[in-house]
């Protein structure tokens, strides 16, 4: 890597030339303000946006871009390293010079001048692209992630559109004439079964309802929750339950509404809600409902504490061997 540095004066401005479904900016999210309201948004599976950040050089908690089922075309004037994890996408790079290659995910790779167009997302509906030094929009509370229920935050509050202009925070110069990665990649999750079931913590007897039958998602799931509808005829079930004074809720909870299509809430969802809470997802098993897709089938298992803390600790340690090959293997690359 050249020993010049691209700084604020000085700073890449990426280019957007096509928005894609809905690509947002988000770090790891908005904390210490539930209190006054505020929800944390951030990445909807903040492992796969660190390591991303992690295999630019970028700190953990730098803001990537979130992409949902098709991804963005984006414009570069300077040479820029890139990372895409999540699911697999569509991306490809075409130099100034007319040069087309494929872009690989779960590595880092080092582009030219030019545009990389990411395509529709496979084997899942949400990727997260890091780019050298990471977007440099405000922060607003602490955090530069997006709060699209809100409408603060990242690029205006919003989805990124055509035409808009992201600058690229300070970082080591690339020096590249042509697209070059790695031969190794890194894949996090890769070794769960797309049909594994979601485990939760009960909270209440009737959360028997959850794990009792299948269930499908809704079309109308967006990052404050994932709507689900019994598997089958389209049938509900029936709500029966008392109903409770707005309590604390947070990215996990699963409420149970009158029309009884029960609701797992991510990480735009509120901070209080009244409808009766059946339980918990557990840590581990939330960023997976980051990558279903409408129409997909999901089952549900009850858990205890212990089991769920142990599968965070499981989920962290996968995290931190990925981190140190990581590390390994960008120690071990030949300068640009």
């Amino acid at each position: 890597m050249n020993a010049s540095r691209i700084d604020a004066e000085t700073a890449i401005v990426i280019e957007v030339v096509a928005p894609g479904a809905q690509t947002s900016v988000q770090d790891l999210g908005r904390h210490g303000w539930r209190h006054i309201g505020v929800g944390g948004a951030g990445a909807l599976d903040p492992a796969s946006a660190s390591l991303a950040n992690r295999l630019v050089g970028n700190p953990a908690n730098a803001a990537v871009l979130e992409i949902a089922m098709t991804g963005p075309t984006l414009a570069f004037a300077q040479p820029v390293r890139i990372a895409l994890c999540g699911a697999a996408a569509q991306a490809r790079f075409e130099a100034r010079d007319g040069a087309v290659v494929d872009v690989p995910g779960g590595r880092p790779v080092a582009l030219p001048a030019g545009r990389l167009r990411i395509g529709a997302l496979r084997d899942g509906v949400r990727a997260w692209l890091a780019m050298s030094g990471g977007i440099d929009t405000p922060p607003v509370l602490g955090s530069r992630s997006t709060d699209l229920r809100g409408g603060f935050g990242g690029l205006d509050g919003r989805a990124l559109r055509a035409g808009d202009r992201l600058p690229l925070g300070a970082h080591d110069q690339i020096d590249a004439i042509a697209a070059h990665a790695p031969a190794w990649w890194v894949s996090l999750d890769a070794g769960i079964a797309r049909d594994a079931p979601i485990r939760f913590v009960p909270a209440v007897e009737a959360a028997n309802r959850l794990r009792e039958r299948a269930w499908r998602v809704e079309a109308r799931s967006d990052r404050q929750g994932m709507r689900l509808q019994a598997d089958g005829d389209g049938e509900t079930c029936a709500a029966g339950l008392p109903e409770q004074v707005s309590a604390a809720v947070a990215p996990g909870t699963v409420q149970w509404p009158p029309d009884g299509r029960p609701i797992v809430l991510l990480a735009d969802a509120q901070t209080v809600g009244g409808y009766p809470r059946l339980g918990h997802v557990i840590a581990a098993d939330l960023p997976r409902l980051a990558q279903c897709r409408a129409g997909d089938a999901l089952r549900f298992q009850a858990v205890d504490s212990a089991a769920a803390a142990e599968a965070w600790r499981r989920r962290r340690a996968e995290i931190a061997r990925l981190e140190w090959a990581i590390d390994r293997a960008l120690a071990a690359r030949p300068r640009d």
